[in-house]
């Protein structure tokens, strides 16, 4: 399966796995480039919040390197007054998956469940 395709694929499934899903992009961590992204909101780039976040997650994997912690990330959750925007690492570090969701409609332990679920596959056909 091309990349293009199973990000297509990828995203079609956070759409119908996540409640109140309002974006979604998958981004390689070391060049910023985002492979795949989704919006249920027109005036929500996941592009442009993804260029932000993924340096909050190279930030933190600095943090780590610097303070010498054997550890690695698994999510990095952001509450907003209306919103969770969940920043999921994958286990090689290599991609970060971002989620933005509704907080009135979005099941959170759900939401982890399905991103740790799925941040698997983004790993293995992204390599």
């Amino acid at each position: 399966m091309a990349k293009n395709d199973f990000v297509s694929t990828f995203i079609e499934s956070v759409k119908s796995d996540v409640a109140g899903l309002i974006a979604v992009s998958v981004v390689e961590i070391d060049s910023g480039m985002t492979f795949g992204s989704f919006s249920t909101k027109k005036d929500f780039d996941p592009e442009v919040a993804s260029a932000f976040n993924v340096e909050v997650v190279k930030s933190k994997l600095s943090a780590i390197k610097a303070l010498g912690l054997k550890q690695k990330i698994d999510d990095i959750l952001i509450t907003l007054s209306e919103d969770i925007h969940i920043l999921k690492v994958t286990p090689n570090a290599k991609y970060m998956i971002y989620l933005a969701a509704d907080l009135a409609k979005a099941n959170l332990g759900m939401t982890r469940s399905v991103l740790r679920t799925l941040s698997k596959e983004v790993e293995e056909k992204l390599q």
